[in-house]
């Protein structure tokens, strides 16, 4: 499974959505269960899924699917 594919399935897991919903619009703003649990969730799921530990400004940050990518390529996985 590819790392693309691994953050596919984090996103999907926690979101309890299809592959299809995740777009460059998918967001803290336009998907109505993203709450502070949804996020702590995220955060802890994408942290386990590759062995990351993400700075406090980087979960602050992390809110939305095309955003979390760009964090998650700070820490040295390539998606």
């Amino acid at each position: 499974m590819s790392n693309l594919e691994r953050y596919n399935t984090v996103f999907t897991s926690v979101f309890n959505v299809e592959l299809d919903a995740l777009t460059n619009d998918f967001s803290s703003e336009t998907v109505d269960n993203w709450d502070s649990i949804t996020q702590l969730s995220l955060v802890t799921d994408i942290e386990d899924e590759f062995d990351i530990m993400l700075d406090t400004e980087d979960i602050l940050e992390f809110k939305s699917y095309e955003i979390g990518k760009k964090i998650v390529a700070k820490y040295d996985i390539e998606l």
